[in-house]
């Protein structure tokens, strides 16, 4: 294996500043390693190696011309394909889209080429980001690098596996219930879900609007501050983009500390349903953090035991608007039925053939939500879930600084045991939903592998809105405390992935 692909995006920062190695080296590695192993893997849906390589020779080009860069000038990326990009297909993981190519950048995109980071492809998802394993993905599932056999999570498992196995440094996600954070706890890696608003959704194909957040994905937190300090800001495509800067999230990220900071176990999720090894490795984070001068308190959110349902009624129901534009008309997939073929029939042959089984089943069922004596009963009354949930997190922080609970239930589990039980894979979410319903910022980060299989466990850290910069400084430090224990990377415990050679 290339040792250029293992180093950390602010190590790559360094090793160009100083002569050592050229933009174009470092592209050229990754890309050699997508080539290698993306046929097993299958992070990738979509390979920009021209692009990329454009790219950082043009960053090399104004190096050597004494030309000031952006900081992550020539840092490799992989963009999530649920965000437009001109240049490459934008295909939501579905065959609906198969093949469109936009004629707009995303504004997080956009930023990434004004940064001039070589944009390396475009990574897998559940279809329309609807899943939480890369199962519903119609070209495929992505594979967790760990152990092959077992799901790199979702919706974002292309963007996971694509940073856990040194097929690039960093990557985009997007998280409605916790498709970043649930893909880094069972990968090893970081994911953080900043503060709704913080980054522009324009140009993310949307799924759920009023919980989608774009965020990054790397394998150290001082990487996924750097890169949301490029990707954040106001936005005037987007409404909903906040109107002020959050402040840096590399300086905290740098200023990291937990003593004298209260954190708070959230009782609803530190019981039953948690894998031992998982809820080991939570209580030794506990003590870690009791030992290095933080106080930890209980705090109780009695409306996060709904949150699941109140989560699967609003979701559905935004996304059976969302997804109404694709009707076969204006762009995309258009299957004729054959004779007689008026519009209403050519729409429903397009949706049928189009869409796959998870997102006829959301579309269903939000559509009903939102129908005419029902809407009060379930979406109304969910709504209603969503502010209790609101308050409960505003009620847990007057007592805690920030907030703390494993990232997901279990470890990684094996294809094909949870995908025809759509309750089952909706738990894996149990304890990043919350966030989500309420624009609350959280980030989830490795700590340690649970004994009875050896795979990443991860923990989870939530902070009130606009605290995302409180977040980053918690979670360097407690990053640093774990690895001091360990005496090593996260990174480093993970078996060589010998595939696709």
């Amino acid at each position: 294996m290339n040792e250029i692909i293992k180093k950390n995006a602010s190590e790559l920062v360094d090793l160009m500043a100083s002569g050592e190695l050229s933009a174009t080296e470092i592209t050229k590695a990754h890309l050699d390693r997508i080539a290698e192993i993306n046929g097993t893997i299958n992070s990738y849906l979509h390979v920009t190696s021209e692009a990329a390589l454009a790219v950082a020779a043009d960053v090399d080009r104004r190096r050597a011309a004494g030309e000031k860069l952006p900081l992550l000038a020539g840092v490799p990326i992989a963009v999530k394909d649920n965000l437009t990009t001109t240049d490459a297909p934008t295909t939501s993981g579905s065959k609906i889209l198969e093949g469109w190519i936009p004629q707009y950048d995303a504004t997080v995109v956009t930023k990434l080429r004004n940064e001039l980071m070589p944009i390396l492809g475009k990574t897998n998802l559940d279809e329309f980001a609807m899943g939480s394993s890369t199962e519903f993905s119609a070209f495929g599932p992505s594979r967790n690098p760990w152990d092959i056999e077992r799901i790199p999570g979702g919706s974002g498992g292309g963007s996971s596996s694509a940073v856990a196995s040194y097929s690039a440094p960093l990557a985009i996600g997007s998280d409605t219930g916790g498709s970043i954070r649930f893909p880094a706890a069972v990968t090893g890696t970081v994911g953080h879900k900043p503060t709704y608003g913080a980054i522009s959704r324009y140009g993310l194909i949307a799924l759920a609007s009023s919980l989608d957040q774009i965020g990054p994905v790397s394998r150290n937190v001082l990487d996924a501050a750097l890169l949301q300090d490029v990707i954040a800001g106001h936005d005037p495509h987007d409404s909903t983009s906040l109107p002020e800067s959050l402040g840096s999230m590399a300086e905290a990220a740098r200023n990291g500390s937990v003593k004298g900071m209260r954190f708070g176990v959230i009782k609803q999720l530190s019981g039953e349903g948690f894998q031992p090894g998982v809820k080991k490795r939570f209580d030794e984070t506990l003590a870690l953090l009791t030992a290095n001068g933080a106080e930890i308190v209980e705090v109780d959110c009695p409306s996060f035991e709904y949150a699941i349902a109140a989560y699967y009624l609003i979701l559905p129901a935004e996304a059976s608007s969302n997804l109404a534009k694709f009707d076969s008309v204006r762009f995309g997939m258009r299957v004729n039925p054959g004779e007689n073929a008026t519009i209403e029939r050519v729409m429903a042959a397009t949706r049928e053939a189009g869409f796959g089984p998870e997102v006829k089943r959301r579309i269903i069922l939000g559509t009903y939500a939102l129908s005419s004596g029902s809407y009060d009963k379930y979406y109304g009354a969910a709504q209603k879930v969503r502010t209790l949930i609101q308050r409960d997190f505003e009620a847990a922080f007057a007592k805690a600084d920030v907030l703390i609970s494993p990232t997901a239930p279990t470890t990684a589990f094996k294809f094909g045991e949870k995908v025809d039980d759509p309750l089952a894979m909706y738990l894996n979410d149990v304890a990043t939903i919350p966030a989500n319903l309420a624009g609350t910022p959280g980030i989830a980060i490795p700590n340690g592998l649970a004994d009875e299989d050896g795979l990443p466990s991860g923990v989870q850290l939530l902070a009130p809105a606009r605290a995302d910069a409180r977040l980053y400084k918690v979670a360097a430090a407690l990053e640093a405390l774990h690895e001091a224990g360990w005496g090593k990377r996260m990174m480093d415990f993970a078996p060589e992935l010998k595939v696709g050679a």
